[in-house]
């Protein structure tokens, strides 16, 4: 699984590689340069991806300021694929992925606002 090594504003680094535009972290890779239907709502287009890695959970980092929202029905979507959905600033997002090293995880993560 991917270790996010550290966030800040705009950039972050997984494994050693820095990336500067949004990424989907799933258990065996990174997916850099993600780019949603609208850049700061998650539709379940944007989670193509994510759906086909079967997760248990799915940590979805919003912004630094909170700015993505995930309409209800991206909520609904994920639970009915049996995907747990924790949704926070993306600091705090990049806590709980680290923290929850056991398990079938993935993450999504908005770099910016």
């Amino acid at each position: 699984m991917p270790r996010i090594d550290s966030y800040q504003f705009g950039e972050i680094v997984v494994d050693g590689k820095t990336y500067r535009d949004d990424v989907i972290i799933l258990p065996d890779q990174v997916i850099p340069s993600w780019w949603r239907k609208e850049g700061h709502s998650l539709d379940p287009a944007d989670l193509t991806e994510v759906v086909k890695a079967k997760p248990d959970s799915f940590i979805m980092g919003c912004g630094a300021y909170g700015a993505l929202r995930v309409p209800k029905s991206t909520r609904e979507f994920l639970q009915e694929k049996g995907i747990k959905l924790i949704d926070e600033p993306t600091a705090k997002a990049v806590e709980t992925y680290n923290a929850s090293r056991a398990g079938n995880i993935a993450c999504g993560l908005h770099l910016t606002c």
